[in-house]
Parts: C-alpha cells; structure tokens; sequence
C-alpha cells in the first residue's frame, strides 16, 4: 500500500512537472498577442480564481482577525516579489528566448536559493551546492554560445538570469511567512496581489484589446487553469506522501518538459551546444537538491513553493 501511495505521490508530481515546463510555451505564444503586464495580471487572477474550489476543500476552517491581518501582510510581499520575478521572466520571454531555454535559465533558481541563504542568513552551504552551482554556470555559458560558438547573452537573457534570483528570493520569502498562515489562501492572496499590480502597469503602459485577449485565450487558460489551479492541486495531493527532496528532483524536471514542449509544439531548434548546457544545468540543478544535511522543506513550505512557470 506504501508503495502504490508513492507511486501515485511520483506521478502526481511528474504531471506538475509537465504542466509547468509546457507553461513556457503557453508564455512564449501568449507574448505574441499580450503585453508582459497584461499577459501576467490576467492569468494569476485567473489563476487566483481557479484556487477558490482547491481551498474550500483543503482550508475551510475560520481564521481569527490577526491572522487574516498576518495572511494579507504576507501575501502583500510575497505578491510583490513574485511580480518582479514573473514580469522579469514574461519579459525576457517576449523579446524572444525560447521556451526551453527560457525554462532552464529560470531553473538555475534552485541553484541561487542555497548561496543566498549563505549570504543573507549565515546559513551553511554543502559543497554538493557549489559543485551544482558551478556545473549550473559552465552550462548557462553554453546554453548561451551560438552555432559559431560566440557567447550572446543578450537582453531576455539578462531578464530571465534576474528572474531566477527574484524567484530565489521569492521563495525565502515563502520560507519566512509559510508556518505562520494558511499556504493555500497564502497562495491565493499572493496571487491576487501580483495579478493586481500586473493589470495596474498594463493599464499605465500596455494597450489591452478584447481581440488580443481572444487571441491568447488558449495560453491564458494553461497559465492560468492549469499551471496554477490544476498543477497546484497535483503538487499539494502529491507532496503528501513524498519526501520533499525527491520532489524537488521531480520538480526540477520542469526545465526539461520546457525543452520538450519547445521542440514539438513550436518547432524550435537549439544548437547542440545549447542542448548540452541544459543537460549542465539539469545536472547541477539535481546535484545542488542532493546536498545532505540540507535544510528539509515544511509540507506547508512544499506546497506553496515557488513556481517559476505559475
């Protein structure tokens, strides 16, 4: 029984895995039609909304007022940082990275997460990190060499290595405010604020048009229903009953499913190089999980983790 548990626990994590790696392709055919802020303000509120049923089945307990005040302080700064980490990464998508490796740049935050612990809280760092951040690095580089082995590292490329940090960021922010609020209408709130300040830019900067949201229905729905709604049920059932280790194994699968779903979705073709930096990456990525003695994640941490594709 403990076994078909885990197995059920494995898969449930791997299709999270897929949903979240095809996002990027949804975020790259979506940036054809909508603006960064746009695209984003839409789709976490639309993600926001589609959470509504997954809490009035796992959080329907009533919260006293100090801690609703709690929960919307947190969810304030934790929304805003997923804002610049999520607008940072939609940007440098729109001007036209790939979505594999759009997906495997974003990924190095796993990597980021660990060292800015180190420097921010003392807190101690297994030489099993620095040997993934190193393997992290030498891929980054040549995920970035062209077919004449040049190095480009141009604008997207830029935005999506600072997404990775903000998305770093973002979840020590989660590690700091999770044990104390309810991770669900945590996730939700956080969703709301940053779908928020997306739609307040879009309508200082960005033209909408009731065309150009038709046009990218199909790619808000995915970001929206189900890398947020669907895949955020997924990871909450599965997490239940995995180690989180091995789920964040699972999880740093997503930058490979971006690969994939680039490749037969949209046809698109990377140098052998660049293929070889993602294997780089994906290596120093599962590398840096491994670490022992690392810092276990909460089950309430897990669950509201940061997704770089939400």
């Amino acid at each position: 029984m403990k076994n078909a548990k885990q197995m059920r626990a494995t898969f449930l994590l791997l299709l999270t895995a897929v949903i979240w790696g095809l996002a990027f392709v949804a975020q790259e055919v979506g940036a054809e039609y909508l603006g960064t802020f746009s695209f984003n303000g839409i789709r976490f509120l639309l993600g926001a909304v589609s959470l509504i049923p997954v809490i009035l089945l796992f959080e329907r307990e009533k919260m006293s007022g100090g801690k609703w005040k709690k929960l919307l302080g947190s969810s304030l700064v934790a929304g805003t940082v997923l804002f610049s980490a999520s607008a940072l990464q939609q940007y440098g998508v729109q001007l036209g990275t790939p979505a594999g490796k759009a997906g495997f740049i974003t990924g190095l935050y796993t990597v980021i997460v660990p060292i800015l612990s180190l420097v921010l809280f003392r807190r101690r760092t297994h030489l099993f990190v620095w040997a993934g951040a190193l393997l992290a690095v030498a891929g980054l580089l040549l995920l970035n060499l062209d077919e004449h082995f040049n190095l480009v590292i141009g604008t997207g490329e830029c935005c999506l290595i600072a997404g990775s940090v903000m998305w770093a960021v973002h979840i020590l922010v989660i590690d700091k405010f999770v044990e104390s609020v309810s991770p669900l209408k945590f996730s939700m709130g956080q969703f709301i604020v940053c779908g928020a300040e997306s739609m307040v830019c879009a309508l200082l900067w960005e033209e909408i048009t009731l065309s150009a949201v038709q046009a990218a229905a199909v790619p808000l729905f995915y970001g929206g229903i189900m890398s947020v709604g669907v895949a955020y049920t997924c990871q909450a059932l599965g997490q239940k009953d995995s180690d989180p280790t091995v789920a964040a194994i699972v999880f740093s699968m997503e930058s490979v499913f971006s690969v994939i779903g680039g490749v037969l979705i949209l046809h698109a073709h990377m140098a052998w190089q660049a293929y070889a930096g993602c294997g780089l990456i994906f290596a120093g990525i599962v590398i840096a999980q491994l670490s022992p003695g690392q810092k276990s994640q909460t089950k309430d941490e897990s669950l509201t983790g940061a997704n770089s594709a939400a």
